[in-house]
């Protein structure tokens, strides 16, 4: 199967592909790993609610997602599964943890650009923090 554009027809076997878990033993144990984009989105929608950025947890659960995939395609995953709107907040984190490319490519038909993605102020200022 051809990768070279991520879609909702072939991100559930890209990430089966490419997931590298040693200790992964079961299906289940799959889905819970899977479930790490989920807990992101889950924060930063929480976010959107409350004004109440949990850094530190989406940091972690950041850092768990790029332990199970090589860091292109966790990037590629991360941009897939969130929703726009947030990858002002998504930028930030990667390029705190040194892993934000110059562009992504193939998400839906288009490649995204880092240049063309605002920083998000708060999460820049917590980062600075850190």
């Amino acid at each position: 199967m051809n990768f070279d554009n991520l879609t909702e027809q072939n991100i559930d076997l890209y990430c089966m592909k490419f997931y590298d878990n040693p200790q992964c033993i079961s299906v289940e144990d799959y889905q819970t790993d899977m479930k790490r984009f989920k807990y992101i989105k889950r924060l930063l929608n929480q976010y959107n609610s409350s004004t109440d950025l949990k850094i530190r947890l989406l940091l972690n659960h950041i850092i768990m997602v790029y332990n199970l995939f090589d860091n292109q395609i966790a990037t590629r995953i991360l941009f897939f599964k969130i929703d726009p709107k947030y990858w002002p907040i998504l930028k930030p984190i990667l390029i705190f943890l040194k892993l934000m490319p110059d562009m992504i490519r193939g998400i839906d038909g288009n490649n995204i650009r880092s240049s063309d993605i605002q920083l998000h102020n708060l999460t820049v200022t917590q980062l600075r923090e850190i």
